[in-house]
């Protein structure tokens, strides 16, 4: 490199010692030879020596590889390459730069006095002591200094002796200390969430646990208000009682559930999809005011071996943090299906393991056990007959969600539509009568589908241009019998009649309404 300084430019030690080292790491070599894979390895042993803190051999890299990339830019003949080789220079440039900021903030602190602190220190008292009279006491702070940089507890301190004619009262020293003790407990409480004011929400802090981890159920899965009601269900009333009896009736009356009246601490939901086994617990969560975990197997399968389980572990953990908490496992037999199939997997079956362990540990096994700390896990599935024999038995109840009945799906109807204008010939009683069989899914597309045909009739044969210029009131026009009857021809059940024969014969087996 020709813009080195000459051994005979070399003005002090420092000097020598970059020259000699410049010369070194950086030979003088023309454009059309340089090699780009040692400015690569100088620029990243640049890199690497800023990270370990020598900065003096950083920022010879650094000067040295800017020299380098300045010379080979003038080789360049491609405007675009050169264009991209400057971009480098400027960003190792910035880095340079930093790191020489670094440099000078160090000389800064090595050019600083030190402070002295002896003239803030007490001057002793030089008068003679007689032997027969005792010395005054010494205040607190000068005992122990560390207590004097304590933040105030709030406790006034004690008043010293006027004259240090006689020893400290021990009463009044015992009663500070159990003042001391008092507050020392309330600030330990507070730091556990117990002092937390109403208002708050406590959170889970997770010592000993991995962050990502932590913070990935908090978002994903928490959600303190679902905001569904019973009155947004229709039907399914013998659901809701024993729901309302598992979960909603222990919190009312904690005192007479205990011992072997203790609360379920498994509900398995059993039925065809789209009958309502998912809004069935998250109104069990808003009816109770519990935190509600909703689980789905993504939420608890990692690519890492050995996380997935730590996942279970942490949720558990969470959920009695939360406590009273409602854990929801949506199509649980994809988590925990039976074991000893030959398509098992070895990290399968450690994750089933973790939540069957997990789950024996969860429920009032106590007569002394808080319903309020209760941990209620609610799981639905559409395969009960691939769920694993443990994990069926830790579910105590089982209940079916059937297809509804024709008061439900009546009230479905009117459920759905009762943001939508109908019309007086709407009879939705004769309706519900063409729709049997039809879950609360398929109810739901009906209704949907319908509310649309005005606006199909309307806009229909109209170009772009006038689609846009209609008003909103053009298309708000009521849904009739007509629109309902055009949908039925259009859309069908969703669940066979074998199915439906399926999920009777393993709930006349296994079923525990």
């Amino acid at each position: 490199m020709n813009d080195w300084p000459c051994c005979h430019h070399v003005t002090s030690f420092q000097d020598l010692k970059f020259w000699v080292k410049a010369k070194f790491f950086f030979p003088a070599e023309p454009p059309s030879s340089m090699n780009l894979a040692e400015i690569c390895d100088n620029a990243k042993k640049g890199r690497e020596y800023a990270l370990l803190g020598n900065y003096d051999s950083s920022m010879v890299y650094y000067e040295g590889v800017i020299q380098q990339i300045h010379k080979y830019c003038q080789s360049l003949r491609d405007p675009a390459l050169k264009v991209k080789w400057q971009q480098v220079k400027h960003e190792l440039s910035e880095e340079y730069e930093q790191v020489k900021g670094i440099v000078g903030t160090l000389e800064s602190f090595k050019s600083e006095k030190p402070v002295d602190f002896s003239a803030a220190l007490p001057v002793p008292d030089e008068r003679p002591q007689d032997p027969a009279v005792w010395p005054p006491p010494i205040p607190a702070e000068h005992r122990n200094p560390a207590a004097a940089r304590r933040p105030s507890s709030g406790v006034k301190p004690r008043a010293a002796a006027p004259s240090g004619r006689g020893p400290v009262n021990p009463k009044s020293e015992r009663q500070a200390s159990r003042e001391n003790r008092g507050h020392k407990a309330k600030d330990d409480k507070s730091k556990k969430g117990e002092g937390i004011g109403e208002g708050e929400l406590r959170k889970y802090e997770g010592a000993g646990q991995d962050s990502d981890l932590v913070e990935a159920l908090e978002r994903d899965i928490v959600s303190r208000n679902p905001n569904i009601h019973w009155e947004d269900i229709a039907d399914l009333e013998d659901a809701k009682k024993l729901l309302r009896e598992a979960v909603v009736l222990p919190m009312w009356m904690p005192d007479f559930f205990k011992g072997i009246r203790r609360p379920w601490k498994g509900v398995l939901m059993v039925g065809p999809p789209g009958t309502g086994k998912t809004m069935l617990a998250k109104a069990v969560a808003t009816e109770c005011g519990t935190t509600f975990f909703n689980v789905s197997s993504s939420t608890l399968t990692s690519k890492y071996r050995g996380e997935s389980e730590k996942l279970v572990r942490l949720l558990f953990e969470m959920a009695r943090f939360y406590a009273p908490t409602t854990i929801f496992i949506d199509e649980i037999d994809s988590i925990c299906g039976r074991r000893g199939t030959s398509d098992e997997h070895e990290a399968s079956r450690r994750v089933k393991s973790e939540l069957l362990v997990q789950m024996d540990g969860v429920g009032g096994a106590s007569e002394n056990d808080d319903p309020s700390k209760m941990v209620m896990v609610l799981a639905a599935t559409n395969f009960p007959w691939d769920i694993d024999e443990a994990l069926r038995r830790r579910l105590e109840k089982r209940i079916y969600i059937a297809l509804p009945t024709a008061v439900g799906r009546t009230e479905l109807l009117r459920l759905n539509l009762r943001e939508v204008d109908v019309a007086a010939d709407v009879d939705l009683a004769f309706i519900a009568e063409r729709i049997e069989g039809f879950s609360g899914a398929d109810i739901t597309n009906v209704c949907r589908d319908a509310s649309m045909m005005a606006m199909r009739r309307r806009i229909q044969g109209l170009s772009p241009e006038e689609i846009r210029a209609l008003s909103k009131e053009e298309l708000l026009m009521p849904v009739t019998m007509e629109d309902f009857t055009l949908t039925l021809t259009k859309i069908s059940k969703s669940v066979s009649a074998s199915d439906l024969e399926k999920y009777e014969s393993w709930m006349a087996e296994f079923g525990s309404v």
